[in-house]
């Protein structure tokens, strides 16, 4: 039994959003005391290159775990390739009243209903500034829950322009369901109009700061195939760098019998596992750009499903939280004897 297993039961007696900053907490001291190498086996070194960058390996930190840069090295400390941090937002806001997080271990799931709490973006650029991590470092952002959506694009600009000097790659939430509104700015006329002031903008940053810093997209699981066909379009219209498959789903038939199943807030875990792989499919055969593959991956054979459906690379949040660190060395190894997935 590996040190997590023993610990699992305990934290989930706690209530979730406790026991999520106490594990992190703990995370922290662990990495200043120069405990990891000890605590944790690190994942092999699988070097890809995807968006025109160099990751260590093909596994991610999902966002919404460390949403203000807080624990970016005692997390890179597990053996992430890559760490998303965020939602960042133009101004701090507190996020929905609690409780707002929810555990259903029957499912291995988790319902939340967040709402972007975060410190703002001045907040996380200084922390983003004080890291070491040495992997790629991606930066989400997202709106403030009262911008109205006409001037969304003001908050993704303003939130851009801060980031862009220190993020590997950018990733844009659009899909999230708990801000009102914001999934409307995957519809084709609102997408377009942000999608093309970003990258005008991207295009600016570029020649400012000397580099290139790839934009992703992250979308929703909750979409009809017709809107996968006109996201595609549009990410293709304006050349988008890649595509985040998938945010969490609004969908609890699945769990809608267990207890906390018909809480609002997005579904993650095991259950968004199909619908996830299903996006990332239909985006695989509309697009020719990299997809980074979220939902539901649990184990090896859930991140092999994904790259299988067209993930070039798997983040990972719900799984680490049912099964601990080791899962990181796990989705490793399938990349490891899959050589012809790069």
């Amino acid at each position: 039994m590996n040190l997590y297993s023993f610990l699992r039961p305990l934290l989930f007696r706690i209530d979730p959003e406790t026991a999520h900053h106490i594990i992190l907490h703990a995370l922290n001291i662990s990495y200043r005391l120069k405990l990891g190498k000890l605590l944790f086996l690190p994942p092999f070194a699988q070097p890809c290159e995807i968006m025109g960058l160099r990751f260590p390996n093909c596994i991610g930190l999902a966002a919404g775990l460390d949403k203000n840069g807080d624990y970016i090295d005692a997390l890179a400390a597990l053996g992430f390739g890559f760490i998303e941090i965020g939602t960042t937002t133009p101004r701090p806001q507190p996020g929905n009243p609690a409780p707002r997080l929810f555990r259903l271990p029957q499912a291995q799931a988790i319902i939340n209903r967040m709402g972007f709490n975060n410190k703002g973006v001045d907040y996380l650029v200084e922390r983003v500034k004080r890291a070491r991590f040495s992997g790629i470092l991606g930066i989400n952002i997202g709106k403030n829950f009262d911008t109205p959506l006409e001037k969304a694009v003001d908050d993704y600009l303003n939130c851009m322009r801060k980031v862009y000097p220190y993020a590997g790659y950018i990733a844009l939430n659009i899909s999230s369901p708990n801000t009102p509104g914001l999934r409307n700015l995957q519809q084709k006329e609102n997408l377009a109009r942000l999608i093309e002031s970003l990258k005008e903008e991207q295009h600016r940053l570029k020649s400012t700061h000397g580099r290139y810093v790839p934009l992703a997209v992250k979308v929703a699981p909750d979409l009809e195939s017709d809107e996968v066909n006109t996201i595609a379009e549009v990410l293709t219209e304006f050349a988008i760098d890649a595509v985040i498959a998938t945010n969490t789903t609004l969908n609890h038939q699945s769990v809608e019998q267990l207890p906390y199943g018909r809480e609002n807030g997005g579904l993650s875990g095991a259950p968004l596992r199909s619908q996830s792989t299903q996006i990332i499919q239909q985006f695989s055969r509309k697009l020719d750009l990299p997809i980074i593959g979220v939902g539901g991956i649990m184990g090896g054979a859930d991140a092999r499903e994904k790259i299988a459906a067209g993930a070039s690379l798997i983040q990972i949040y719900s799984g680490l939280i049912y099964s601990g660190p080791e899962l990181i060395r796990e989705i490793a190894k399938i990349f490891k004897n899959n050589n012809n997935l790069q």
